[in-house]
Formats: structure tokens, C-alpha cells, sequence
């Protein structure tokens, strides 16, 4: 059973249209001519806080009640929805304590700060972060946002892939990259209910490939040890997001780091568009198996241009 309806999404687009951009869709001529293939790509880089994170981050905090509002709101994320929970709280007015890990990038920690959130450290596990957190929701009697779990987030993040689906008609795919699965998840249920033809391909590195593995043996495997380039993809899949996305999505392909590192340099050069490691995978996933999408019309979904230059080696 999936468990939001078509209505909810139509809700959800209403309800946080008016906080966040409808991001641009660029093209590219010689990116279609390198792909063989006709390519969409939907710019959440230029969305409020560099990534869709706010569209989730947005809803969950306009679906919160009076008394929950009053007392603030906690999340633990590695910098995206850190951000856009910031925003999307202070913006109505609430506080946020967003538990980061201490090796996420300084850009990010120091956006949460601008933003208007309290940044709380900790060790870099999900042990620690979800321990952290909890803390904070009993000592402030705050409301826990998940930054993917949650289906009021998951909710949010959809109404990216309506928003391309509504623009550009007739898209054989749409390729999203995949951590946690709150955009993923997102994308599979716009296109189930809006574009029912067009196929959900994840896009994952190979060394951090939880969501490749969990998809093929159908079972949750949690993340061991993610090694990419693409910080915002090292989280594991959620109890939520799994089961949408084994119905919904199509196949989740998976590519090196070399491929991730050369997708990225190519669109920056080509485009002159900023883009983030964890956005340059799903143009990875559509250079790297020509066999799936030659010929094709494919959205794909950037999810963000937050990056520490510091701490990208190419």
C-alpha cells in the first residue's frame, strides 16, 4: 500500500508553493549530443538553500500544530536538510537545533548558523546523531523532523519531479540521486500518479551502494562505511522510503567514483552551472549505460550545488 495519496501531493504543492522556487530546467546540446539522448535537467541547486531539501523541510514545519511550533523542532542531517530546516523554521519563527556530524563541510555548518539554526556537533555516526537529537527533544520538548523518514518530508521533496512533470511531458525517465530515499521516494509517487509512463531510476556511487543492494535482495541493508565523493548520499535508506521505492521505482544504478568526479567537471564546464558531487551521480548513471537511456527524453533531477571547495580533490 503507498501510503500518500495523489491528493496529498496536490496539497502539499499548494501549501509550500509560496515558500520555496519553482527551480529553472536547463538544457544542454552538447550534453544531449554526448548522451545520445534528450536530457531535462530539474536545477534544485537554485532552490532556497542550494538543494529540494527546503520543499521537505518546508512542508514538515506547515504541518505542524500550534503547541509543536512553540516549542521548536530537531533534526540530524549531514548539511542539505540542515539547512533547510533552519530556514524553514526560522522563517516561521521557530527554533531548530540541527544536530550535525563533525566532518560534514564548514559551508554547510556555517549556512545552518546563517540560516538561523542552533548547531549542535557530534560523532560522525548515526548512532551519535540520532542519540543527540533525542536529547534535545526531551530537554526542549521539540518535534524530531526526519531528514528523509517522514512522510510529510517525503511529501515535500515530490513536488520537484510535479513540477518537471507538469513543464516537460512525455519523459521516458526520470533519474534522481538516491540517500536516504526522501527524494526518490518523492519522484516515484509524482510520476506514479502524474506520469504514470515515465520509469524512476535511483542513482547511487558504488561505494556507498545500500539502496543498489537493498533494491536487488529486497530486503532494508544499512549503510557500511560509505566511501564518495557525494557526502549528501552516505545516509541509508529509511523504513518509509524502502518499501516506495521497491514498488515504484524501476532499477537503481550505480557508478564509480571516477565517473561521479568526471560528470561533475563535465557540467560544470559545459553548462557553467554549479552543481554538487551527490547531483552529479544521476548525470553519471545516464552517461555510463548508454544501453538504458539512448534515444530517451530524461528529466534529471540536480539536487543541489552546496559544496566546500576545500574538501574536493579532483
Amino acid at each position: 500500500m503507498i501510503p500518500i495519496t495523489k491528493e496529498q501531493n496536490i496539497e502539499t504543492i499548494a501549501r509550500i508553493s509560496p515558500h520555496i522556487h519553482k527551480t529553472t530546467i536547463a538544457t544542454s546540446r552538447i550534453l544531449d549530443e554526448m548522451a545520445k539522448a534528450t536530457l531535462f535537467f530539474k536545477c534544485e541547486n537554485f532552490q532556497r538553500t542550494g538543494s529540494f531539501k527546503i520543499r521537505g523541510a518546508t512542508n514538515a514545519i506547515l504541518s505542524l500544530t500550534a503547541n509543536e511550533k512553540a516549542k521548536g523542532v530537531v533534526t540530524h542531517s549531514s548539511g542539505n536538510f540542515a539547512q533547510a530546516l533552519a530556514m524553514a523554521a526560522t522563517s516561521q519563527g521557530i527554533k531548530s537545533w540541527i544536530v550535525m556530524p563533525e566532518n560534514a563541510p564548514n559551508t554547510k555548518k556555517d549556512a545552518v548558523k546563517q540560516y538561523g539554526g542552533e548547531v549542535i556537533l557530534c560523532a560522525p555516526t548515526l548512532v551519535a546523531r540520532e542519540t543527540t537529537a533525542e536529547k534535545y527533544v526531551e530537554k526542549h520538548g521539540a518535534t524530531f523532523i526526519h531528514p528523509f523518514n517522514q512522510l510529510e518530508v517525503i511529501q515535500g521533496q515530490s513536488t520537484a519531479a510535479m513540477e518537471l512533470i507538469n513543464e516537460v511531458q512525455n519523459l521516458d525517465y526520470i533519474v534522481a540521486p538516491v540517500g536516504g530515499g526522501g527524494l526518490l521516494s518523492g519522484t516515484a509517487l509524482a510520476a506514479h500518479y502524474f506520469s504514470p509512463s515515465t520509469k524512476i531510476i535511483g542513482a547511487e556511487p558504488l561505494g556507498a551502494d545500500d539502496a543498489y543492494k537493498s533494491f536487488k535482495q529486497g530486503v532494508l541493508i544499512p549503510q557500511n562505511n560509505p566511501q564518495t565523493i557525494a557526502d549528501g548520499l552516505r545516509t541509508s535508506l529509511g523504513t518509509l522510503t524502502f518499501p516506495i521505492i521497491q514498488v515504484l521505482v524501476s532499477e537503481i544504478k550505480t557508478v564509480t567514483e571516477e565517473q561521479i568526479i568526471d560528470a561533475l567537471q563535465l557540467f560544470w564546464t559545459r553548462t557553467k552551472i554549479v552543481i554538487e558531487p551527490s547531483a552529479a551521480v544521476a548525470l553519471a548513471v545516464v552517461l555510463n549505460t548508454p544501453e538504458t537511456f539512448v534515444g530517451k527524453r530524461i528529466g534529471i533531477i540536480l539536487s543541489g550545488g552546496n559544496i566546500d571547495l576545500k574538501h574536493v580533490s579532483f
